[in-house]
């Protein structure tokens, strides 16, 4: 992955970030998670960024960008694109410092999302809803820039950002009482991953960056496989806060050069990662605030025995969320099925069905039925949920025996995301 030497960001410079965030940024906790610890048999110990005023560390980023502007920039105001995290940092910076701001989001951000922005921005902040994707608001965002030559500040691509971000890292190396093995950090863009890991490469060479992305949206390892940056045609946006198109120039020059290796997460682990911190450990994180967590049992052997830290990038989850967020995590691990059964027209099938067919801790979570005369069976589209995922084949084989199997639906994407 290490194929030639780049230039780093400078570390004065991001000290000189640190100074600028002092009474605006907090030095967020670096605890110890019991849990994984024991589960991993290693020191795992999470950096608290979604403890952040805005609720995750892009705050760090976008006003140590914005408090470096002149006068004149100031003046003109700033356009921003963002998925939600980036646009409350330049929302609370704008507010605090007096200067007016453009935000484009895209159409899907959750809802949560576009009231804190305009809630940290207040008179400050107009929030603009477009497109699809991060990529679509980036696009408009820049329109508008060119048009009233307001100054851009970029999620990730930027020196100022990366700078900002990269204060974790020297938070991280203060707070440690023991040599740091493994940082793990996501990837969006590639501004955190580039901010931290220029830190460590200057004062513990030694420590391991592993960035994670997740597995719809996988720009980063994409371009290093690919050893350019490339845009990815489709992406899935569940991890919004990481979830872009296309890396930055600059993000993929010095991750491609500071990284360890790039990994990539199914989006249902992250899910099934939500749903664990928050149950065992009260801690509420949105889908890329998982993302580093998420990938531990990928790293399993080699973090035995080590001290490891995971970037807990934010906890802007919306709760309405929540059931789609259950649902991908139960299908991820093998309990939730959906099937169409083949229903004799005859009174009792349904009975015979629950009674033969489903198992003693079987559950019915979704049935759509429609009752057709002119015919001697009917098709319903039925969803099961199973206590153990070693239930499946059981179900299956009663299914088929007492011919109620009429298809099953969980590899069939289009029919998936009609569901679910």
């Amino acid at each position: 992955m290490k194929t030639q030497t780049l230039p780093q960001l400078s570390l004065a410079e991001i000290k000189k970030a640190q100074k600028n965030l002092e009474g605006i940024a907090k030095n967020t906790p670096l605890e110890k998670n019991r849990s994984y610890s024991k589960d991993f048999e290693a020191q795992i110990f999470l950096k608290r960024e979604d403890q952040q005023r805005v609720r995750s560390y892009k705050i760090r980023g976008a006003y140590h960008k914005i408090v470096s502007l002149t006068a004149e920039e100031r003046a003109k105001g700033v356009v921003c694109a963002s998925a939600g995290n980036h646009a409350q940092g330049v929302a609370y910076s704008c507010k605090k410092l007096n200067i007016d701001a453009k935000i484009f989001m895209p159409t899907p951000t959750p809802l949560q999302k576009v009231q804190q922005v305009r809630m940290f921005g207040e008179d400050r902040v107009e929030v603009i809803l477009v497109g699809d994707t991060f990529d679509d608001a980036k696009l408009e965002a820049m329109r508008y820039s060119e048009l009233h030559q307001s100054t851009v500040i970029h999620p990730f691509d930027d020196p100022k950002i990366m700078e900002g971000q990269g204060t974790i890292a020297l938070e991280i190396l203060a707070a440690a009482k023991a040599p740091i093995d493994y940082v793990f950090v996501p990837i969006g863009g590639g501004g955190v991953a580039s901010g931290v890991s220029s830190v460590f490469k200057a004062l513990s060479p030694d420590t391991k960056i592993i960035g994670v992305e997740p597995k719809g949206a996988a720009s980063m390892s994409t371009s290093i496989d690919k050893d350019e940056n490339t845009e990815l045609h489709l992406i899935d946006k569940f991890v919004d806060g990481a979830a872009v198109k296309k890396v930055g120039d600059l993000t993929f020059q010095i991750c491609k050069q500071n990284l360890e290796k790039v990994l990539t997460v199914d989006e249902g682990k992250i899910c099934e990662t939500i749903l664990n911190l928050y149950n065992k450990d009260a801690i509420v994180v949105e889908p890329a605030g998982a993302l580093t967590l998420a990938a531990l049992e990928q790293f399993s052997e080699e973090i035995k025995g080590k001290h490891v830290v995971c970037v807990v990038s934010g906890g802007n989850n919306d709760i309405t969320r929540m059931e789609e967020i259950k649902e991908r995590a139960l299908l991820y691990n093998g309990l939730k099925h959906y099937f169409l059964v083949r229903f004799p027209q005859r009174a009792g099938a349904l009975k015979q069905f629950v009674v033969e067919v489903l198992g003693a801790t079987d559950d019915i979570t979704h049935f759509e039925y429609i009752k057709k005369n002119s015919r001697e069976k009917g098709y319903a589209v039925v969803g099961i949920e199973l206590k153990a995922k070693e239930d499946f084949e059981p179900l299956l084989s009663r299914m088929k025996d007492l011919q109620f199997f009429g298809d099953y639906i969980n590899p069939k994407e289009s029919l998936m995301n009609i569901l679910v």
